[in-house]
């Protein structure tokens, strides 16, 4: 396939020997429709204009109580250790899962201690 270029070849195809889409051996150009505005319905207007204030009614509805829910709900409390149970430390049951061992629960730490890897 040999490329030709546009002072020889087709007007029809480029120099990459690609098909053009607007090329300049058709110069008739398509008309355009003429813009016709559409002509409103006044019960469907009015209908349409009803439903848009139920739309608002029902939105300002929904962030009143939002807004109402949001002052009920109080901050959350924060946490702190208050020493009812005592950790002793923390032991490695198999590779790198970490178990708390607490004062009250010395034996859970004796069977972490006799497992085998």
């Amino acid at each position: 396939m040999s490329v030709t270029n546009f002072y020889q070849g087709s007007l029809r195809y480029g120099p990459t020997g690609k098909r053009r889409k607007g090329h300049a051996a058709n110069p008739v150009k398509k008309k355009r429709p003429e813009f016709v505005p559409m002509k409103i319905d006044p019960i469907r207007a009015k209908l349409a204009q009803q439903q848009a204030e139920l739309r608002e009614i029902e939105r300002l509805d929904f962030l009143e109580r939002i807004k109402n829910v949001k002052s009920s709900m109080g901050k959350k409390e924060n946490l702190q250790y208050t020493g009812e149970r005592k950790l002793l430390g923390i032991a490695t049951m198999h590779k790198s899962n970490a178990v708390p061992i607490f004062e009250s629960d010395k034996e859970h730490a004796i069977d972490i201690a006799r497992m085998r890897r």
